[in-house]
């Protein structure tokens, strides 16, 4: 019998029931609990996950930072492992976690574990497939993520962060459809983040984001081992990422608009 560790597993999920199973089935038999954030799904996510032995939660959506902080609130031990609905614990990476609690809590305040990505007809990672290293396990008393619409990224507040081998799997997208809708929604959040930021984005830097961000995605990040597949992501990431800069050059048109017509009703009424 595998003993459960001293550890949280929170999922922030909407209308995931297809794919949920996957990172509650790779923790829920050592982890102490599993808690879904569900922000408002219209299918049986909930359903499913609690029928799975998570705790189910609903929290409105206010943003990807904001959902993990609330997730974190909620989980009753303070080391926790954060995953999202389309990632997976592998067998390896799950018994070097349990081997990390085997006399205590570990001394690091968080550690870094890697992702390895899925294209949707794919079971297993190919040979080349790049590797991204993220902090998502951590003592809460320690670290936990930033408060951001945008970035769910973990800051370390206290001490140092160590590494975990094995991996996590994740189904970034289910088809081009769903990727596309992905790519659509968050660059409206990436451009309001942009702007907020106070930066404008420039001309040129509209014209060269696609062609340079498909090379580091097919080159660098070696995306064409995945051959066709490649080459349709790699484009993808490329017009993902001039979207975000043309959204918010389109934002300060409209900010710039509006801020005449101000200007012009108000000289229209001391005249």
């Amino acid at each position: 019998m595998v003993t459960r560790l001293p550890l949280s597993v929170f999922i922030i999920a909407k209308d995931e029931a297809d794919r949920i199973v996957r990172p509650i089935l790779s923790v829920r038999e050592w982890a102490d609990e599993v808690i879904v954030v569900d922000s408002g799904s219209r299918d049986d996510t909930m359903h499913v996950a609690e029928k799975l032995g998570a705790r189910v939660l609903f929290h409105s959506w206010e943003g990807y930072g904001q959902q993990k902080i609330f997730g974190e609130g909620e989980c009753r031990n303070s080391w926790i492992l954060n995953l999202d609905a389309d990632e997976e614990v592998t067998p390896e990476l799950a018994a070097n976690i349990q081997a990390l609690f085997a006399s205590g809590d570990p001394k690091e305040s968080a550690f870094r574990l890697r992702w390895q990505m899925l294209m949707p007809h794919e079971d297993r990672p190919l040979a080349l497939t790049p590797k991204y290293r993220f902090i998502r396990l951590y003592d809460k008393r320690r670290a936990g993520f930033r408060d951001s619409t945008v970035h769910d990224s973990v800051v370390v507040r206290e001490g140092a962060a160590g590494e975990v081998k094995g991996i996590v799997l994740h189904r970034c997208f289910r088809n081009l459809s769903h990727w596309t809708g992905k790519i659509n929604y968050y660059s409206d959040l990436q451009a309001q983040d942009y702007i907020a930021k106070g930066r404008k984005p420039q001309g040129l830097r509209i014209i060269c984001e696609p062609f340079l961000s498909f090379l580091k995605s097919y080159i660098l990040r070696r995306y064409f081992i995945y051959g066709m597949d490649g080459f349709v992501a790699s484009a993808q990431y490329g017009y993902a990422r001039m979207l975000r800069l043309a959204k918010a050059r389109e934002l300060l048109k409209e900010q710039a608009l509006l801020k005449e017509r101000g200007v012009q009703h108000v000289q229209k009424s001391e005249s």
